[in-house]
C-alpha cells in the first residue's frame, strides 16, 4: 500500500477515535449536569448554601469581622456589585468597590432613621456613577441595621430582594440574640449552683479535717486532696458539659468529706453501668442531687439513712438515680420549686438542675421526683447517650 494511503488511513482511525472521544466527553457532562438537577434546582441549592453560609456569621450580630464575613455570601445571594451592611450605630462592612462607603454611611443612616427601604439613583463615585437600595434590618425593638445594595441599574427585582434579605437577616440576628441569651441563662444557672455549695458544708468539712490532724494525719491530708479537687471541679471556668464518669468523681469526694462528719451515719451505695461513664451530661447535674439527698434528706434525720446512686443503661438513654431514705419533702412544696416558686434556699439545686436539663433536650427530659413527708425522696434523670449538639441542643 502506497505511503500516503496509509498516512491517510492513520488520519481517519485518529480523527474517527477522536470523535468517539468527544462523544464520550459531551456523554459525560450532560449525565453529569443531569445529577445535578435542572437549572432551577441548581439555583435553588445556590441560594441554600449563600443563605446558610451567611446565617453564621449574622448570628454573631452585625457588628465586628463577622459582618464583613457575612456581607460576602449576601452580596452574592442578591447578585449586586457591591453590599454594605451597617449595625445600629452606623458602623459599615462592605463587600465590594469601598468607593461606594460615604454614600451607603449616608443611606444607611436614611433607612435606620425612617424605618423603610429608599432607592437612589445615578449616584456619583468618582467617574461612575451607580443605583443604590437601602433596607433596615428591623427586629422586634426596631431597626438594628441596615443593608444597602449598589448595581448598574437597579431593578424592581433587586429592591424587593433586598427587602427580603433584610428581614431574613433581622430574624437570624434575633436568633443569635437568643441563643447568647440562652447561653448566659445556662452560665447564671451554673453559678447558682456554685452559689448553692453550702458555706456549712465548707464549714463542717474544715472542720472534719481539722478533728483528724492529730489523731489520724494520714487521714486528714487525704481530705484536704479530696476538699481541694472537690472544690477545683465545682468552680472551674471551663466547659458547660461534663461526663457522667467526671461527676461521679467529685461525687466521690464529696461524700468523703461529708462522711468524715456523718461517720457511720451516712450509707451509700453505688451501682453504676460501665458503658453510661462516657455520656455527655451538663455540668453540675448529677453532684447537686446528691448533696440535696444529704442536706435536705438525711441530715436531719435521726440516726442518718442511706444514699443509693444508680446509674443504668436504658438503650438510647442514660438513667441517673439519686435516692435516699431520709425526710422527705413535701410533694405541694417540691412542685411550686419546680415551677419556679419561692424555695427559701432549699431544693434550688433541683429546680436549677430540672431548668437546664428541659432547656439541654426538651421538656421530657426533665427531673422525676417521686417523695413524700416521712417516705425519702428518688430523684431520676434520662439523658441521651448520644449527648447535646454543639449548639446545647439535643442531637439528632
Amino acid at each position: 500500500m502506497p505511503e500516503s494511503m496509509l498516512l491517510a488511513a492513520a488520519v481517519g482511525v485518529a480523527a474517527g477515535a477522536l470523535a468517539v472521544g468527544l462523544v464520550i466527553f459531551l456523554r459525560r457532562i450532560v449525565l453529569a449536569s443531569k445529577e445535578l438537577g435542572t437549572d432551577a434546582e441548581q439555583a435553588t441549592y445556590q441560594t441554600l448554601h449563600l443563605a446558610s453560609r451567611a446565617a453564621e456569621h449574622l448570628r454573631g450580630g452585625l457588628e465586628g469581622p463577622d459582618a464583613q464575613r457575612a456581607g460576602k455570601h449576601l452580596r452574592a445571594l442578591l447578585g449586586c456589585d457591591s453590599l454594605a451592611l451597617a449595625d445600629r450605630t452606623g458602623a459599615i462592612a462592605i463587600d465590594g468597590d469601598d468607593a461606594v462607603r460615604p454614600v451607603a454611611e449616608r443611606l444607611a443612616a436614611e433607612a435606620l432613621a425612617s424605618g423603610r427601604a429608599t432607592v437612589q439613583r445615578r449616584i456619583p463615585i468618582g467617574a461612575w456613577e451607580t443605583d443604590a437600595v437601602a433596607a433596615p434590618v428591623v427586629g422586634g425593638a426596631g431597626p438594628v441595621g441596615a443593608i444597602v445594595a449598589f448595581a448598574s441599574p437597579v431593578r424592581a427585582g433587586l429592591v424587593r430582594a433586598t427587602g427580603e434579605v433584610a428581614d431574613w437577616v433581622a430574624a437570624q440576628v434575633e436568633l443569635g440574640e437568643l441563643d447568647a441569651s440562652r447561653a448566659a441563662l445556662a452560665e447564671a444557672e451554673v453559678k447558682a449552683l456554685r452559689a448553692q455549695i453550702s458555706p456549712h458544708f465548707i464549714y463542717n468539712s474544715l472542720n472534719a479535717i481539722a478533728s483528724f490532724i492529730n489523731t489520724d494525719p494520714q487521714k486528714a491530708r487525704d481530705l484536704v486532696l479530696e476538699f481541694a479537687d472537690f472544690t477545683r471541679y465545682s468552680f472551674r471556668r471551663h466547659g458547660d458539659f461534663t461526663t457522667i464518669a467526671e461527676e461521679l468523681r467529685s461525687i466521690d469526694g464529696y461524700l468523703k468529706l461529708e462522711r468524715a462528719r456523718f461517720g457511720d451515719r451516712l450509707k451509700v451505695t453505688l451501682q453504676i453501668a460501665p458503658e453510661v461513664l462516657s455520656t455527655v451530661v451538663p455540668f453540675l447535674s448529677i453532684q447537686p442531687l446528691v448533696e440535696n439527698a444529704v442536706r435536705h434528706g438525711l441530715e436531719s434525720k435521726e440516726g442518718g439513712g442511706r444514699i443509693t446512686i444508680e446509674a443504668a443503661d436504658s438503650g438510647a438513654y442514660a438513667e441517673v438515680t439519686v435516692e435516699d431514705d431520709g425526710v422527705g419533702i413535701d410533694p405541694e412544696a417540691l412542685a411550686s420549686v419546680l415551677a419556679g416558686g419561692p424555695a427559701d434556699g432549699e431544693h434550688v439545686g433541683l429546680r436549677n438542675v430540672d431548668a437546664r436539663l428541659r432547656q439541654v433536650y426538651g421538656d421530657e427530659h426533665g427531673l422525676v421526683v417521686e417523695t413524700n413527708l416521712g417516705a425519702g425522696t428518688l430523684v431520676r434523670m434520662r439523658v441521651p447517650k448520644a449527648g447535646p449538639r454543639r449548639d446545647g441542643r439535643i442531637a439528632p
